[in-house]
């Protein structure tokens, strides 16, 4: 099943040396709509937030299956990419609304 080779567990990077399994990820989103904000302040007071931006300005969030929200420097897109190169994402699903 081609669908099952684009699921395995592997690490994928998310910048400056750090990773996550890529079958925990639920769902990767950008950072600027005010719904994320608020999800990234209660991610903080439960103690479930994993800043892994270096410092740097966050330009993605990422939702794991454990409920973790993790912030990274790299953009969406990128990320994205990264997880399933084989699985040819479209450009389409890539692209924001507008």
């Amino acid at each position: 099943m081609k669908g099952d080779a684009c699921m395995t567990a592997q690490l994928v990077n998310i910048g400056f040396g750090n990773s996550v399994v890529s079958r925990r990820v639920i769902a990767i989103i950008s950072p600027n709509a005010a719904p994320i904000k608020r999800l990234r302040d209660e991610a903080r007071e439960d103690r479930r937030l994993i800043d892994a931006t270096q410092g740097r300005r966050t330009r993605s969030v990422i939702i794991t299956d454990s409920n973790h929200v993790i912030l990274s420097a790299i953009q969406s897109e990128t990320i994205a990419q990264r997880f399933s190169p084989s699985c040819n994402l479209r450009e389409e699903d890539l692209k924001e609304d507008q």
